[in-house]
């Protein structure tokens, strides 16, 4: 029987302790990252002969201190494969004698913007404006990407929900792997078809950009599952706390890993929602460049969420075995007549 007795003022002041700690771990988790982002370490190529590059890259230092890191090359087409490589966001031309911006909006809109707005400084007052081109733009239909950085949290959402749900709905192991792995699937596929066919947010091949999607849900969905079957309700949360307010937030969809403050970047691709975003964009733009390391980190935690739930599985079997051997009637307990 529940009491009607109102609650302590201790209780509470506790209470609001509790909460207020919550959303000031969900800002600061959310707004650090938006807040202090900047333009550092980005990897640009700059094409031309050496003393001209030599120029800019100086320049650039001056006026962008520790903003880029730059890669010398010889030719325009040698700075265009860095780009389509996924080794340089963008790349400053010098090969004709006038500077030109060279850009990919579909890597990242923000250091295409950036890169952009340094064109006009490059003309050193030689002219009004330095031509600028979108190598690998973003579709026509979302020129902002706002699909793709929107996709992120439905992702990270999408293998929360399947954690819990099957774990609260189908019993087994083998039954959860599985409802796992099938939504994954399921779910790659009508995400794709919603960004690619619907929304125009994503180009390429869909059947790749399916498995991208399929592959960061599944390992998100599997080792949530794994730690629950090992940790119970506690597993679960722990995990989702991970994947949403630090795997989410240090993704760098919306902008670039490099651009989020120090090392949180480079942490950020090694969990599911950075990886999947970065394979996302490689398959539908840059035809899978630089996919092997967001495939690596994915299929890592998708072994490591079944390598759990096998842990999990082989542990109730030993503790089920003695019981199911033990007689339910032992002999000296026997009733004789």
């Amino acid at each position: 029987m529940t009491s009607d007795k109102p609650s302590s003022w201790p209780q509470v002041a506790a209470t609001v302790g509790l909460l207020t700690v919550i959303i000031s771990v969900l800002l600061t988790a959310f707004a650090w990252p938006a807040v202090r982002s900047t333009v550092h370490d980005i990897p640009i190529a700059v094409a031309g002969p050496a003393p001209a590059v030599q120029q800019v890259t100086a320049a650039l230092e001056q006026r962008l201190p520790d903003a880029f890191e730059i890669t010398a090359v010889d030719t325009t087409a040698a700075a265009e494969e860095l780009i389509r490589d996924r080794e340089a966001y963008g790349a400053i031309d010098l090969t004709s004698g006038k500077p030109q911006v060279i850009t990919a909006s579909a890597a990242s809109a923000p250091v295409s913007q950036t890169l952009t707005a340094l064109a006009a400084g490059l003309a050193q007052g030689e002219s009004p404006a330095v031509a600028a081109r979108d190598l690998v733009p973003l579709p026509a239909d979302d020129p902002r990407g706002a699909g793709l950085a929107a996709g992120a949290l439905p992702l990270v959402i999408g293998g929360i929900m399947a954690a819990a749900l099957l774990t609260a709905r189908l019993r087994g192991t083998a039954q959860r792997v599985t409802g796992a792995l099938a939504f994954a699937v399921a779910g790659g596929l009508a995400m794709a078809a919603i960004l690619q066919f619907w929304l125009g947010s994503l180009n390429g091949d869909y059947l790749a950009n399916a498995g991208a999607i399929a592959l960061s849900i599944g390992a998100t969905a599997l080792t949530l599952l794994g730690l629950e079957s090992l940790l119970g309700a506690a597993g679960l949360g722990l995990g989702a706390a991970t994947m949403m307010l630090v795997g989410n937030p240090l993704s760098g969809v919306s902008s670039a890993p490099q651009m989020l403050p120090g090392w949180s970047g480079e942490l950020g691709q090694l969990l599911p929602p950075g990886a999947g975003g970065s394979l996302l964009r490689s398959t539908a733009f840059f035809d899978g460049a630089a996919a092997t390391h967001p495939i690596v980190v994915l299929s890592g935690w998708l072994v490591f969420g079944a390598l759990l739930c096998l842990a999990s599985a082989l542990r109730s079997g030993r503790r089920s075995a003695p019981a199911a051997a033990e007689p339910t009637t032992r002999p000296s307990e026997a009733v004789t007549v």
